[in-house]
């Protein structure tokens, strides 16, 4: 028997936060339009529901483009109109409209007030469910080609034959995922895909037993690559983590992953004091309070295990007095808090962030419409392109933009 044709005016491959909101934004745009989803796991929105450890980091509030666009590694400078077409202000309205209030934490991060990712799961699904989007899970999309009368003709994981007048990609990235293999099959190039977002694996005695502990303002610099990044980082029982590790990570994706992630990572645990500096603050602290006992003074706010782990490094017993501090202990202390070095032997992916770079080159797609470039009704929409955020919701808001803007396009 041969494979049962079914019509569909606008198919979307991929139900994820980009795909579902396409489908959706298409939907809002032409309600007449007769729309499907296909999602080849068993869930829709599967990262939604795992963000910010199940609370879901929907956006940022950034509501200036020009500020927004430099949280992005990748796609800087094309999403820059984009979000002028829909930045997070336009996603908390419409998310809040149907009921989905959120709230704005000390770091701009957008949570749901719930903090509940299921509140922002429902609010879509419901809205696609008024829509009469059709969401089919459990089917992938093998293979996609177009055919005489100019329609997509797109074999099923079911082996069924689906055909579309519109085709949106939004397969997300990574190596696993099907949309690249599809864009290629139209032409298009894929920019190679290398993990975002991951933490440093360190084997280093000075970190030993001090995992969960933080500072507020590291700097951290990596070489040879010369990349630096300053902002919070932990301490963790494999090595380092928090913003400025992750922020390092993506902006030097595929120039670690090409060192195998084997370099030496420089920590100044203050984030900006020079060594001259630290050498004259303890100096000053020496001064005025040579009698008391240096491990009972954590100098630079620096958490008081740390401290002392510092003291220790630098042959400096913490029950010793400020006044019997010597000229060279305090070298070599002062250079363990601001040029502290490490070897970088691995990495690890950041527990709730699942994020690569790489996917469809951007200069192949135009991004007033997110269309296809070199395939005509054909669009693409979230981290099947080359776009990545940093952590902090700026993922999602890529997603809902490239998904808002290319809903709309094909449903036009």
């Amino acid at each position: 028997m041969a494979p049962e044709h079914l019509p569909v005016q606008i198919a979307v491959v991929g139900g994820g936060a980009a795909g579902f909101f396409a489908a959706i934004s298409a939907a809002q745009e032409n309600p007449d339009a007769k729309v499907a989803v296909y999602e080849k796991s068993g869930r829709f929105l599967s990262k939604v529901k795992v963000s910010g450890g199940g609370r879901c980091n929907v956006t940022h509030a950034c509501f200036e483009p020009k500020d927004l666009i430099k949280r992005y590694p990748r796609g800087s400078k094309e999403l820059l109109g984009s979000f002028y077409t829909w930045q997070p202000r336009d996603m908390v309205e419409w998310l809040e409209s149907r009921g989905a209030e959120l709230k704005t934490e000390s770091d701009g991060r957008m949570f749901p007030v719930t903090d509940s990712s299921q509140t922002i799961i429902d609010c879509l699904t419901e809205t696609a469910m008024e829509f009469k989007i059709a969401l089919h899970t459990h089917i992938g999309i093998e293979r996609a080609q177009i055919i005489n009368t100019g329609e997509f003709e797109l074999r099923t994981s079911k082996d069924d034959l689906i055909r579309a007048q519109r085709l949106i990609l939004a397969t997300g990235g990574g190596k696993s995922g099907k949309g690249h293999g599809l864009a290629q099959a139209f032409g298009h190039t894929i920019a190679p895909i290398a993990p975002s977002l991951f933490t440093f694996h360190i084997d280093d005695p000075r970190l030993a037993g001090l995992q969960g502990l933080s500072v507020p303002h590291a700097r951290v610099t990596c070489h040879p690559e010369d990349l630096s990044q300053s902002g919070p980082m932990l301490i963790t029982h494999w090595g380092l983590s928090g913003p400025a590790i992750l922020k390092l990570s993506a902006w030097g994706a595929r120039r670690l992953l090409k060192r195998d992630y084997q370099f030496d990572l420089h920590v100044n645990w203050t984030g900006s004091l020079s060594l001259a500096q630290a050498k004259e603050a303890i100096l000053s602290y020496k001064r005025d309070s040579g009698a008391k006992q240096i491990g009972s003074l954590p100098l630079f706010k620096l958490p008081k295990r740390l401290w002392e782990r510092f003291l220790l490094t630098s042959d400096i017993e913490p029950s010793a007095k400020l006044s019997q501090l010597g000229k060279d202990q305090i070298a070599t202390l002062a250079k363990e808090i601001v040029d502290c070095q490490f070897q970088v032997t691995g990495k690890s992916m950041n527990k709730e962030e699942f994020v690569s770079c790489g996917g469809v080159a951007l200069d192949e797609i135009d991004f007033k419409r997110m269309e296809s470039k070199k395939v005509p009704k054909l669009y693409f929409a979230g981290e099947t392109l080359d776009i990545d955020g940093l952590t902090g919701g700026f993922n999602f808001q890529a997603a809902w933009t490239t998904g808002f803007i290319a809903g709309t396009a094909a449903a036009q």
